[in-house]
């Protein structure tokens, strides 16, 4: 994800307001590693504006996933997770703790069905693996 700053002038390259509120969430997420649902960039937001509502969090959000500013990630149906993050890289996510963590883009390559190849064009592609992550298997 591109700065603060940056995110700034295309939003306001875009017509689209810039508020005290929209700029801490870009804060928030400028450099997250840890992939961020909206209900935890809500809850980390409204530290600092009591007032701010949900909805002007996710309508962000979903700007800027938009804009391709950030990748929302679908854990189920009821966990969306956003990642400034959006180079190719997959993810590992934890069934136990919900932990979601980076894996490079290079180091993963996906082999399609050549059937596929001849009616459809990859432009990107995104590999989630699932398991349990060390901190949880230690637990156990």
């Amino acid at each position: 994800m591109n700065t603060s700053e940056s995110l700034v002038e295309k939003f306001r390259s875009k017509s689209y307001k810039i508020t005290p509120q929209r700029l801490g969430i870009f804060k928030i997420l400028e450099g997250n590693l840890e992939h961020p649902s909206a209900e935890n960039i809500f809850a980390t937001i409204k530290k600092t504006y009591p007032t701010i509502s949900f909805t002007t969090v996710y309508k962000t959000l979903d700007i800027l996933e938009k804009m391709g500013e950030v990748l929302k990630i679908t854990i189920d149906d009821e966990r969306k997770h956003y990642d400034p993050n959006t180079s190719t890289h997959h993810h590992i996510i934890c069934s136990e703790c919900n932990k979601i963590s980076d894996v490079d883009g290079e180091s993963v390559n996906p082999v399609l069905p050549e059937g596929i190849l001849k009616e459809f064009t990859p432009t990107r592609y995104h590999v989630s693996f699932y398991g349990t992550c060390r901190d949880c298997l230690s637990k156990q």
